[in-house]
């Protein structure tokens, strides 16, 4: 089966040029965002308006609870079931988001790493309660500095499940990523990488920060952590654990809103490092709008 794939780092346009190819080329779109899974969490991980999700069907929005612990494993099936639905639709597939590991899972396939092992989580929960994020992350830096330098501090998900993973068997996670060759193809994809001018980018990003704020971010936030807790999985996403600091009086909100900022740059800046690895994405400016539609015309086409 064909894939059409549209990637890139938060904040360059990934909705938008997803969008217009699905409306193009008759397709539906698979969220491949592991931010925008959660229910609630709508207005910070920037899904796509109702209007568009309207005239587009969208797969794998809103389809865990922030209570609930999601991985790549869950996305990788689901995901499956979908693409397998659209074709069977008569329609074209686009995979649209910026979580480089799912992309790369669903095309290739899982690495062998152990599985899950939910008393060891509880047990590194318990001590993210105890000693904080931060401590955990330090951990995971003496023995997996590969992971850690890829990892945000407070991704909460891939600490605990890095750390899982060398409990569990004693081999770092980067060793069982570096060994799974990903020579495996689930599916025929074309993957289109979005980028622009770094400047840009973070324009682009301080402007959509902005943006969240005024359309009501902070009181989504504050209903999501009388609701849930800010221990759950979903606040990894960043700018909610944030605004939680803020509405806990642990920091100002000039101050959460510059920090929201900064560690969405820095999150970028690793998601291009991330896909920059990847060779078998054609990458593109947001200007070259004809350029792409011309790619995967190619694509879709030949046989």
């Amino acid at each position: 089966m064909k894939i059409v794939i549209v990637c890139g780092p938060t904040a360059v346009g990934k909705t938008t040029v997803g969008t217009e190819l699905a409306r193009h080329f008759a397709g539906e779109i698979v969220n491949a965002d592991s931010q925008q899974v959660w229910k609630g969490l709508d207005i910070g991980t920037a899904k796509p308006d109702p209007e568009i999700r309207a005239e587009i069907p969208h797969h794998l929005l809103d389809i865990a609870d922030p209570a609930e612990s999601f991985d790549a494993s869950r996305f990788i099936s689901l995901a499956d079931e979908a693409i397998k639905e659209i074709v069977g639709r008569g329609k074209n597939v686009f995979v649209v988001g910026g979580t480089g590991m799912y992309i790369r899972m669903l095309v290739h396939g899982l690495c062998g790493a152990p599985p899950g092992d939910e008393k060891l989580r509880l047990k590194l929960s318990k001590e993210i309660e105890d000693a904080g994020i931060e401590k955990l992350h330090e951990r995971l830096a003496r023995i997996d500095p590969v992971t850690a330098k890829v990892v945000h501090k407070n991704d909460r998900t891939r600490i605990v499940r890095a750390l899982e993973i060398f409990e569990s068997c004693g081999v770092p996670a980067s060793e069982f990523y570096r060994q799974h060759r990903f020579d495996e193809r689930r599916y025929n994809s074309l993957k289109i990488g979005l980028d622009i001018p770094r400047d840009d980018l973070y324009g682009r990003i301080d402007r959509r920060v902005d943006q969240m704020l005024g359309e009501g971010w902070t009181f989504e936030v504050e209903s999501l952590v009388k609701k849930y807790g800010i221990e759950s999985q979903a606040f990894s996403a960043i700018g909610y654990r944030e605004i939680a600091s803020h509405l806990a009086g642990e920091m100002s909100m000039d101050d959460a809103v510059e920090l929201i900022k900064r560690n969405s740059r820095r999150f970028a800046k690793r998601q291009l490092t991330w896909f920059r690895a990847d060779r078998e994405i054609v990458w593109f400016g947001l200007s070259q709008m004809e350029q792409i539609t011309r790619e995967v015309k190619e694509f879709l086409s030949n046989n």
